[in-house]
C-alpha cells in the first residue's frame, strides 16, 4: 500500500515517545514531509496497517561489503579483517557489479527486518562509496516502487550514513582522498588506530570536523591498547570496546564520545564480549551494530536477542539501543514514535503465531520477534508490506 493522498494512518500497540510507552491508539503519518503528525491513544478503524508499532532499527556499524563474501573460513581476527587480510583481498579482486549486487541484497535484508538507518564503514576510497550509492539507489527504488508493494516510485533518502575511507597511506595524499569522500559520503570510518599512523588519523579527524561530517574508529576489539589514543581523537563514535576499561568509558563519556557494541560479530571472533552493563551504568549513549555482513546477517532483530539474553537487561534500554540511542550516536534525529519525528516505522504482526498471546510487548520484541512477524515497514509516507 502507498502513502496516497496527505496522511497515512497506522493504528493498534504504539511504543510512544522516548520511554516508549506502551498504548493503544493510533499514529498519522504526514505523507508530504515524511513526519510523525499525530499519535494518539484510543480507536482508529481507518488505518493502512494494524499492529505493533515502534520506531524503524537503526543498525549503527555495518560493513555491508563484506556480503560477497559471506562465511568464510576460521581465521584470526587479524588474518580475516586486518591490513592485507582474506577480506582486503576478496574486496579487491571482486568485479565492481559483483559488489553492488551483494550490498543491494544486504539492503534488502535490513529492510525487511525493520532497519531503516545504518552506518556502513565504506572501504575503497571514493570508489568504495560510489558502488554502495548505487547499491542502495537500486535497491531502495526497486522495494518502493516494484513488485507490486506500493505503486510508487521513490527512493528512501537518507537511509544509510557512509563513511568512506581513504585507500593512500601517505598522509598528503589520503588527507586529499579524504577531502573528495566527503563530499559525497557522511564521515569518515576507519580500522584500529594501531592500523595507520596516528598523524594521518589526526588530519583525517581534523578534516572530518571542519567539513561537519562524522568521525569514527574502531577500538578495543583486540586489546585495550589503542582505546586510550582513539578517545584522544575525539571520535563521534567508538565501535567494539570489547576490551576497554571503566576509565575509558568514563573519558569518552566526559568528551562526549559515543558507543556501538557488536555482540554477535565478538562472538564469532572470539574477541571477548564488551562490558555493556558498565558502559551503561557509566552514561554512556550505546548504539547496536550487526558489524560485517561476512560474519553475521544484517538482522537486528537477532542482535537485540541476543544482547537481551546475554546481558540480562531491561527489554526498554535494549530496544532503545536500537533505535532511539543509534540515532543518537550518528547524530540524527528519528528513534523514537512522536509528532514531528521522522516517520520511520516498523509495525509488526500482533496476530502471527510467534506473537499472539504476548503478555510484555517489549520482551516480545526484543527476545522473540523476527522478520516473519513484520507486517510493514514505513518510510515517511511509503508503507512497504512485510513478506513473512
Amino acid at each position: 500500500m502507498s502513502g496516497e493522498g496527505e496522511e497515512l494512518t497506522l493504528a493498534g500497540t504504539v511504543l510512544y515517545d522516548e520511554d516508549f510507552e506502551v498504548i493503544e491508539g493510533y499514529v498519522v503519518v504526514d505523507v508530504r514531509r515524511g513526519v510523525i503528525k499525530e499519535v494518539s491513544r484510543g480507536e482508529e478503524v481507518d488505518a493502512a496497517v494494524h499492529g505493533v508499532l515502534l520506531p524503524a532499527f537503526v543498525n549503527a556499524h555495518t560493513h555491508v561489503g563484506d556480503a560477497v563474501a559471506k562465511e568464510p573460513p576460521d581465521l584470526p581476527l587479524e588474518a580475516l579483517v586486518g591490513p592485507g587480510g582474506l577480506k582486503e583481498r576478496i574486496l579487491q579482486e571482486t568485479p565492481p557489479e559483483k559488489l553492488i549486487e551483494a550490498m543491494q541484497d544486504a539492503v534488502f535484508e535490513m529492510l525487511a527486518a525493520g532497519t531503516l538507518s545504518f552506518a556502513d564503514f565504506r572501504e575503497g576510497g571514493i570508489e568504495g562509496v560510489r558502488l554502495l550509492k548505487k547499491a542502495l539507489a537500486a535497491a531502495t527504488s526497486v522495494v518502493v516502487g516494484g513488485g507490486g508493494r506500493t505503486g510508487k516510485t521513490k527512493k528512501l533518502d537518507d537511509m544509510a550514513y557512509i563513511l568512506g575511507r581513504p585507500t593512500s597511506a601517505a598522509v598528503e595524499d589520503a588527507v586529499r582522498e579524504a577531502a573528495a569522500i566527503l563530499e559525497e559520503a557522511d564521515g569518515i570510518g576507519m580500522s584500529s588506530v594501531a592500523d595507520h599512523p596516528l598523524g594521518l588519523l589526526e588530519e583525517l579527524a581534523a578534516t572530518a570536523r571542519k567539513r561537519r561530517r562524522l568521525f569514527a574508529l574502531h577500538a578495543g576489539e583486540r586489546d585495550e591498547r589503542d582505546v586510550a589514543t582513539a578517545i584522544e581523537l575525539r571520535p563521534d563514535f567508538l565501535v567494539h570496546l570489547t576490551h576497554a576499561s571503566p576509565s575509558h568509558f568514563k573519558k569518552m563519556q566526559d568528551v562526549g564520545v559515543g558507543a556501538v557494541v557488536c555482540v554477535r560479530s565478538n562472538l564469532r571472533t572470539g574477541v571477548g564480549l564488551p562490558p555493556l552493563k558498565k558502559m551503561l551504568e557509566i552514561g554512556l549513549t550505546i548504539g547496536v551494530g550487526t558489524d560485517n555482513v561476512m560474519l553475521n546477517a544484517p538482522n537486528m532483530f537477532s542482535e537485540l536477542e541476543f544482547i537481551s539474553k546475554i546481558y540480562r537487561l531491561d527489554a526498554r534500554t535494549v530496544l532503545r539501543m536500537g533505535t532511539l540511542y543509534g540515532a543518537r550516536v550518528l547524530k540524527k534525529g528519528g528513534g523514537t514514535l512522536a509528532e514531528g519525528q521522522p516517520a520511520r516505522i516498523l509495525v509488526l504482526k500482533k496476530d502471527s503465531p510467534n506473537l499472539k498471546h504476548v503478555r510484555d510487548v517489549l520482551k516480545a520484541i526484543v527476545n522473540r520477534a523476527s522478520v516473519k512477524d513484520v507486517a510493514a515497514v514505513v518510510a515517511g509516507g511509503f508503507c512497504m508490506r512485510g513478506g513473512g
